[in-house]
């Protein structure tokens, strides 16, 4: 919130402003991480919204790993990423919010949880798939019709070298996913690392964690995923909350929800590639917590 022009020359109302939590110096600063197989030009439309009712507000796109080289591994793609990322948090000592798209999410999660001392205040996890990949979609269309074969794929040295492989969670063939995956498992804290307490702790630090997705998204199977519910053997969803590595608080999301600290918003009607540039989707989603 920008402190009103009238306000400025009052130290007592200034102080009021303080000590409530109302920023005085603008809007924070806002870091977009596209997802796969597309880039900075398809967030045009969201950053338009952002500056329209947060005027002022510097929004970054980061120009990495656009359109194929979106398939690159989510490591590497996390390390260059990360270069970017502290570049802009440095100049934002009042801290910055991060809005992250689908494949994105894991990124930025990945970035939260390896940063010591970050600032992010709200991390908005966009149709993000937070609890895996199990489905046929457009985005597989290097594979198409293999969802039953993508794990003799996906969890050897091949699927290493493909970004998709990182999140494919084959509820069919769960000790090879939490043995072969080298990605989601480790950020889930799913396969127990050396570093998980303090992945955990700078998790933690967010002030906000927003998951948005809806049914009709037609990429991100299940769609629950972007709330962290995923499948069981049988296909069955398991919501969020009876997900082992939420009851085990493996890397924080329990402890960030006790807090009241998680929001979930479900938007029916919307597809994959639209959550980016649906207005309704910003204004009930998003807007709020950009300030």
């Amino acid at each position: 919130m920008n402190t009103p022009h009238m306000f400025r020359g009052s130290p007592v109302l200034l102080l009021l402003l303080l000590l409530s939590g109302v920023r005085i110096d603008g809007y924070r600063p806002v870091i977009i991480v596209h997802g796969i197989l597309d880039g900075p030009k398809q967030f045009r439309t969201m950053s338009h919204y952002i500056t329209k009712v947060h005027p002022g507000t510097e929004v970054s796109v980061i120009d990495l790993y656009d359109d194929l080289d979106s398939l690159s591994p989510l490591w590497n793609q996390v390390q260059d990423y990360s270069k970017a990322f502290d570049s802009i948090v440095q100049k934002a000592p009042d801290g910055v919010h991060l809005l992250c798209f689908s494949q994105g999410g894991l990124i930025c999660r990945a970035l939260l949880s390896m940063t010591p001392h970050h600032n992010v205040h709200t991390f908005v996890s966009l149709s993000s798939p937070q609890a895996g990949q199990y489905g046929d979609t457009d985005y597989l269309w290097i594979f198409p019709s293999l969802k039953k074969e993508m794990f003799r794929i996906c969890y050897n040295a091949m699927g290493h070298n493909l970004s998709i492989c990182d999140y494919w969670n084959d509820p069919h063939h769960r000790s090879c996913y939490l043995r072969n995956n080298n990605f989601l498992p480790i950020l889930n804290g799913e396969r127990p690392h050396i570093d998980m307490k303090a992945w955990r702790e700078n998790f933690l630090r967010i002030k906000k964690l927003v998951l948005i997705g809806g049914p009709d998204d037609g990429v991100i199977t299940p769609w629950q995923s972007s709330q962290f519910g995923f499948y069981d053997s049988n296909e069955n969803i398991v919501e969020m909350r009876k997900q082992e590595f939420y009851k085990s608080d493996t890397f924080g999301l329990k402890a960030l929800e006790d807090r009241g600290d998680v929001a979930v918003c479900v938007h029916s009607g919307v597809k994959h590639v639209q959550w980016h540039s649906n207005h309704t989707v910003f204004t009930s989603c998003i807007e709020k917590w950009l300030t």
